[in-house]
């Protein structure tokens, strides 16, 4: 028992010596690092510290020398407008000379660089320190900004370099002459850099290629441990500001313990300051928090789209206000239910099985689809559905969010469109046979005139009492055929204008044109038309409303007549032709004219509600064979005849095929 205690009693010893160590360890460990680190500091407060100062010493050089450029414009201002005199010139100058001593001297020079004034004066200049920059042309080589130029040796001097800066001076836009202020570079360094700064860094002016035209050094040569590079940015130059601090490498301090005890009871203050500041700023995310959610919350409730969250395995997990007046159930009778759903319609339930087992294998439609609801008290919804994947913070799916459009309203104001269409077809029926009724009158006069002749010959032969009964027989027949070619005229008029309901029947094509058929030819006439009926064999039937198809077949051979009103009378023709496409089980059929055809333009806008070409049209003729077309799943286009004019071609699916053609 006292080995097994022992045994049991050395790990808790082990451990009680491993943690003073570590404990030690740690210490140790901060007495090295502190100072290493604080010297650190200190090194990089100190860099931080001299970019500072130099960035305000490059500024107020920059400012002083905009400045100066100011003063001067001023000057040159008033000796163009108020035309001073030299001296009144020289003394102006010598004021500002006076007042900043960076400046060596102001020049005053002509249009030809001939120096007029100048203060003070120094004929030791050089040509090359009053040289200007000129074009070929002889003009100077820039504009009216202040421009200056690389430094440069007085050839009386050793070391002195010059910098030129040149104000050109304009009157009437026309170049009079020029200021040029001349600076000492050493000038600059010595006048406008304060002396506090001097005294720690040694400062110069170099270019981009580390050539030297200036240095100051009053606290003595830098010493290379801290330095910084400051672009001056002048007119048409870039020199740069360059810093060499006199200070060295801060120093370990040599009370470390007594910095250690600092510095640890700073960092538990610190530390004590961390976590309350970590607290408050949890606090305060935690209340931002609260306020995203109340209005995340306060909008999803005003909205009027409803909102179905799921998981994986198709739980509700989230509904909106919206959705649960959409459907009729409270959210709390309907979240956490796997389906089938409550408001489910009987009649779609294997469309919405197929639809969630999709959802189950990953597979979310990119678009919205429609389907149908089933409200609590048993009403029918129909619904518009978008799909999205619900991906948490690590982007892993989690469930499926669902937006739902109640979209009764939108059916409804289809349903009334499609009515409104539909008046809009039978007042089209209308005008057409507004235009129809004059070769009518014209037609029957043709008939009616030849029964009259007829029966008087009939009468004439009675009278005379020679009855010949086979030419009596002959002159009835023909009256009779006469009578009944116009009641066919009349009937088929009677039925294209009878107003009714659009109803959907096997139709003939071949019924189909003999219907219209004599209108067909009444306009043709009219117009002095040829006339080709070119019909297929053994055409399947269509599925249509009879009266609309001869809508739509009147109203094109109607415009295929009309564009033929300038062609010349050779040319003429109107073909009508039929044929079946039995790749896609369609009935086609073509009105093929030879007019003057449709340009780009009008072939972009040609089916748009009340556009028209005719003066006295309304615009509504082929919109209302398109519509009429697409009413029985076909469609209607055009593209242009290769004998001239165009060929309007309109193809309705077989009455044996169930699908539309056309999406």
């Amino acid at each position: 028992m006292r080995h097994l205690y022992k045994t049991q009693a050395w790990p808790n010893q082990k451990w009680r010596w491993i943690l003073p160590i570590l404990l030690v360890s740690l210490f140790l460990a901060t007495l090295i690092w502190l100072p290493w680190q604080a010297q650190r500091m200190e090194a990089n407060e100190r860099q931080e510290q001299l970019i500072a100062d130099t960035l305000w010493v490059e500024q107020a050089i920059q400012f002083q020398l905009n400045r100066n450029d100011e003063m001067l414009r001023q000057i040159g201002s008033e000796m163009m407008s108020l035309h001073l005199s030299v001296d009144t010139v020289r003394e102006r100058f010598r004021t500002l000379i006076k007042n900043n001593h960076e400046i060596y001297s102001i020049l005053w020079l002509d249009s030809r660089d001939a120096m007029i004034a100048a203060s003070p004066e120094l004929p030791q200049l050089s040509k090359n320190v009053l040289s200007i920059q000129h074009s070929a042309s002889g003009a100077v080589d820039f504009d009216s900004k202040t421009r200056c130029f690389s430094p440069m040796l007085e050839a009386d001097s050793k070391n002195m370099y010059l910098l030129r800066c040149q104000i050109p001076l304009f009157q009437e836009n026309r170049y009079t002459g020029s200021i040029v202020v001349i600076y000492r570079t050493a000038g600059i360094l010595d006048e406008l850099v304060p002396w506090w700064f001097a005294q720690e860094n040694q400062i110069m002016l170099i270019d981009n290629d580390e050539k030297m035209y200036a240095n100051r050094a009053a606290g003595g040569i830098g010493k290379n441990v801290y330095t910084h590079n400051r672009t001056l940015d002048l007119p048409g130059l870039q020199l740069i500001l360059r810093t060499n601090s006199n200070k060295s490498e801060p120093k370990l301090l040599s009370n470390l313990l007594v910095l250690t005890v600092i510095l640890l009871s700073l960092g538990l203050i610190w530390s004590l300051l961390a976590l309350w500041r970590d607290i408050s700023r949890r606090l305060a995310a935690e209340g931002a928090l609260r306020q995203q959610v109340t209005f995340r919350t306060a909008m999803e409730n005003s909205l009027v789209t409803g909102l179905r969250a799921r998981d994986m395995e198709g739980r509700l997990t989230y509904v909106n206000p919206a959705f649960s007046r959409m459907v009729g159930y409270p959210a709390e009778e309907i979240i956490g239910r796997l389906p089938p759903m409550p408001y489910w319609a009987p009649e779609a339930i294997q469309e919405y099985q197929g639809r969630f087992t999709q959802l189950l294998a990953g597979t979310v439609p990119s678009e919205g689809f429609e389907t149908i609801y089933q409200h609590a008290s048993g009403q029918r919804i129909p619904v518009l559905i978008y799909e999205s994947p619900l991906i948490n913070e690590h982007g892993l799916q989690t469930g499926w969010m669902s937006s739902i459009l109640d979209i009764s309203e939108l059916k409804r104001a289809q349903e009334l469109t499609r009515r409104q269409e539909e008046k809009l077809n039978a007042s089209a029926h209308l005008a057409s046979m507004g235009e129809i009724a004059s070769m009518l009158a014209h037609e029957l006069n043709q008939p009616l005139a030849a029964i009259s002749s007829y029966t008087t010959g009939a009468i004439n032969l009675i009278k005379a009492g020679d009855i010949n009964p086979e030419l009596l027989q002959s002159a009835l027949e023909k009256a009779n055929t006469q009578a009944q070619r116009a009641g066919h005229i009349i009937r088929s008029v009677h039925e294209f204008v009878k107003k009714r309901e659009p109803t959907r029947h096997s139709v003939g094509i071949p019924d189909l044109i003999a219907s219209v058929m004599p209108l067909v030819e009444m306009q043709a006439q009219a117009g002095h038309i040829n006339l080709q009926w070119d019909l297929a064999p053994a055409l399947p039937p269509v599925l249509a409303d009879k009266i609309l198809l001869e809508q739509v077949l009147l109203n094109l051979t109607r415009n295929a007549i009309e564009a033929m009103q300038q062609t010349p009378p050779e040319k003429r023709i109107l073909r009508v032709r039929t044929s079946a496409d039995s790749a896609q089980n369609l009935v086609v059929v073509e009105v093929i004219d030879q007019g003057h055809g449709i340009s780009d333009d009008v072939a972009n806008q040609l089916f748009s509600p009340f556009f028209s070409t005719k003066s006295t049209g309304m615009g509504m003729g082929l919109n209302i064979c398109r519509t009429a077309i697409e009413f029985h799943g076909g469609k209607l286009s055009h593209t242009d005849n290769p004998a001239g004019g165009t060929i309007f071609r309109f193809a309705l699916p077989a009455a044996d095929y169930k699908k539309s053609p056309v999406e």
